[in-house]
């Protein structure tokens, strides 16, 4: 079974299409990239298949079924930006949110609940924070504390839309291990990103968008010159003409 299959969808704001006819599906136990310029409909992708966005058109499917009826097993860290982080609340709250979905209504935080969330925070290196203001952290520290949400939810599917962002060279690094972790635990990982010349590192499987899907599949098998080229337009500067292992700029 795949792990998400998009078939036919399309997305408009204002009338105007975001995104159109994608289809594509997205095996299970991969760390797959969402690559495309500044526009192209990216978070917007992520978005279609949470249904925070209306589709105009299409389908999704979860493990075979409808986000509605498969939310408890999708984790999603959002952009830096869509969060709140004068929000007065600290960092082990924050994580325990991750787990609120999978707790009866009223549900007070137990025992193995904090210390769930505290393993969470130690995967992450922010074991030690706990009673920290979120809004007192640094950019990279924020995003330390929503990844450990997302592993509190302790789901088969994640949704990162740019979790590089604004990042350290620490964080990165944390980021990408944790990744390949979650990845041998058989996780599905679908991260937006926008750093070309660390996609054939990162990922194994690769989704080139510029609002349709215009290539998907293994990264060494996508990730041509040919494809980004196709992808990007003139927006593209060439280092490495290399065709099965390109190194490119975009801006």
């Amino acid at each position: 079974m795949n792990a998400i299959e998009l078939q036919d969808v399309s997305v408009a704001y204002q009338k105007q299409l975001v995104l159109r006819d994608i289809n594509v599906n997205i095996p299970t136990g991969k760390l797959v990239g969402v690559v495309g310029p500044n526009g192209a409909g990216k978070s917007t992708f992520i978005k279609s298949i949470l249904d925070i966005v209306p589709r105009v058109s299409g389908d999704v499917k979860i493990l075979g079924d409808s986000y509605r009826k498969q939310r408890q097993k999708v984790g999603y860290v959002p952009q830096k930006e869509e969060v709140d982080w004068d929000f007065p609340t600290n960092v082990l709250d924050v994580v325990l949110m991750g787990m609120y979905r999978k707790q009866k209504r009223w549900h007070r935080n137990s025992k193995d609940d904090i210390d769930t969330a505290k393993s969470c925070l130690k995967k992450v290196g922010m074991d030690g924070y706990e009673k920290r203001q979120i809004n007192e952290l640094s950019g990279g520290q924020q995003q330390r504390v929503f990844l450990a949400r997302a592993l509190a939810q302790d789901s088969p599917i994640y949704l990162m839309d740019e979790p590089f962002t604004g990042v350290d060279a620490a964080t990165e690094k944390a980021i990408v291990k944790l990744l390949e972790e979650m990845k041998k635990q058989g996780k599905t990982v679908i991260v937006v990103h926008h750093d070309l010349q660390t996609v054939s590192e990162y990922f194994d499987w690769l989704i080139l968008l510029n609002q349709k899907v215009l290539h998907a599949g293994p990264t060494e098998k996508v990730f041509t010159l040919e494809n980004i080229q196709q992808t990007y337009g003139g927006s593209l500067q060439v280092l490495n003409t290399n065709q099965s292992n390109p190194s490119v700029l975009h801006s």
